[in-house]
């Protein structure tokens, strides 16, 4: 599965993007996909997953009722959807597809990753 994520900007705090990260592959609606994130300086970090069907998702407690991961197999794209971001929400924001059709949250549960998309939210 080929990945390619879009949607990143520049945006103000308190501000609204939506993530696109569109698939290749008709295989994509067997995995669980999910969205990492690395800001200036820091390591990777999980944000949020869902599994192959969209029904089951989990977001990290930092972005917890602010973002929102979803998918349309139909169409082979994962989207996330983030309000009321804020300045440490900076980052360049990576999907991936899991090994398998669970949820996952770890680097070593990646099967390939798309290339990131930055976002920044300015004070």
């Amino acid at each position: 599965v080929q990945l390619q994520a879009s949607g990143g900007g520049l945006v103000q705090a308190g501000g609204s993007l939506r993530l696109s990260c569109a698939a290749s592959g008709r295989t994509f609606g067997s995995y669980a996909v999910g969205w990492f994130r690395q800001a200036p300086g820091k390591e990777r970090e999980f944000v949020a997953t869902i599994n192959w069907s969209g029904i089951s998702t989990y977001h990290a407690n930092s972005v917890q009722g602010r973002f929102t991961i979803s998918r349309d197999n139909a169409k082979n794209t994962v989207y996330l959807q983030m309000n009321s971001l804020k300045p440490e929400d900076t980052a360049v924001y990576y999907c991936a597809a899991g090994l398998s059709s669970s949820r996952f949250y770890t680097d070593q549960d990646v099967g390939s990753w798309g290339q990131g998309t930055l976002v920044t939210v300015s004070s």
